[in-house]
């Protein structure tokens, strides 16, 4: 029978090539959430304040200035609505729920611009009237 002689080091090396082959691959199917960096944000301030309201809907149109809030909810919008906010916070989903309701009942002069660019096809409105129905959500009204 024939010995295999391993040079110095081979296994240590061998392992380091297998733990950064797993930890990018874990990387890669990881799925990425969204930053919680903003989510200290109370929806009830801006539902209840038309002007703070109007600012969120104008820099989403590209109308206004945007806070940093404001920019990182822009630059995952469209990812939220496509993958019915997937990678949002327990609390992000819970927000966005309440502020697309809000807008929907309560501002349809703002919800109509918002839904005309980030979900021309409304399946966003689709899933929340039929959530609607099925498990009768309140309108949330101020």
């Amino acid at each position: 029978m024939k010995t295999i002689k391993m040079q110095p080091g081979f296994l240590f090396r061998f392992c380091v090539f297998a733990l950064a082959v797993w930890f990018a691959h874990a990387a890669v199917t990881e799925k990425k959430k969204y930053t919680t960096k903003y989510d200290n944000i109370d929806i009830e301030d801006v539902i209840k304040n038309d002007r703070l309201l109007k600012n969120y809907v104008d820099c989403l149109l590209e109308k206004g200035i945007c806070t940093p809030d404001g920019l990182e909810l822009k630059k995952n919008m469209p990812d939220a609505i496509e993958t019915d906010c997937s990678k949002c916070s327990e609390k992000q989903k819970d927000g966005s729920d309440k502020m697309i309701r809000f807008l929907i009942d309560n501002k349809p002069e703002l919800w109509a611009p918002l839904q005309e660019k980030y979900d021309p096809t409304g399946s966003y409105k689709k899933r929340y009237l039929a959530n609607k129905s099925d498990v009768n959500i309140e309108p949330v009204h101020v």
